[in-house]
Formats: structure tokens, C-alpha cells, sequence
């Protein structure tokens, strides 16, 4: 009895490492900012379903050069700065920004998403270089 069971479980272990070299193996993730150009910085903004960004703060560099960008994780979120006129919602989920001075800038989501929407804000620091 007990062979029969190690026989099943062997068999079907075998067969899904076959299916999972001939169909792939899930890719692995991408550091996107490794092939960034010096004094490029990528931020990544993530939204999520809980009505969070996925940091409390995002920090750069005065004179950097920022790809922000946001990514939905589940559900459909914007990314508003008011102080800088960035707004990034549907299909323009991107934008280059340059500082030349210090400052904090809050962050909210500019699409109504839910009962937790007034309270998903963030910040973007930028620190003297």
C-alpha cells in the first residue's frame, strides 16, 4: 500500500518538472533600474488593493534624474502631485521629473477607488545631493 502511494506522489512530481521544462519556468523578475543611464533613479510606485502605496516614503536626490512610476498591483489607483502637475492615471502611468532643490512633496491617488481612498497618500522626498 504505502508503495503504491510513494509510486503516485513520485510520478506525479516527475511529471510536473517535465511540464515545467517544456512549458518554462515562471521568468524571473527584472531590475529595471540596472540598465538606468548614472544619475538616473527609477521609483516605483505601487498601489494597492488596501488603499496603501507600497512605501511610506520615496526618497531621491537633488539634481537625479526621476523615472516615476506607478504600478497597479490589484484594483485601479492614480498618482497625483499637485505641487509638481504630475498626474498619472489610465494609460499614462509614467513621467521623468528633475529637482534642483530640496523639498517634500505628498502623493495621493487621484482616482476614486474605494471606501480607503482619502487616506492612501505618500510622500517624495528630495534630499540635498
Amino acid at each position: 500500500m504505502h508503495k503504491w502511494i510513494m509510486f503516485v506522489l513520485l510520478s506525479a512530481a516527475s511529471l510536473l518538472g517535465v511540464y515545467l521544462l517544456t512549458f518554462g519556468l515562471p521568468a524571473k523578475p527584472v531590475d529595471e533600474s540596472a540598465s538606468l543611464p548614472e544619475g538616473t533613479v527609477l521609483v516605483k510606485v505601487e498601489a494597492n488593493s488596501d488603499f496603501t502605496f507600497s512605501e511610506a516614503e520615496y526618497k531621491v536626490k537633488v539634481g537625479d534624474k526621476v523615472i516615476l512610476k506607478l504600478q497597479n498591483k490589484s484594483g485601479i489607483h492614480g498618482l497625483k502631485i499637485d505641487a509638481l502637475n504630475v498626474d498619472l492615471e489610465g494609460d499614462n502611468l509614467e513621467t521623468n521629473l528633475e529637482f534642483d532643490k530640496p523639498g517634500e512633496y505628498e502623493i495621493h491617488c487621484s482616482v476614486p477607488c474605494g471606501v480607503g481612498h482619502a487616506e492612501m497618500k505618500t510622500k517624495l522626498i528630495v534630499e540635498a545631493a
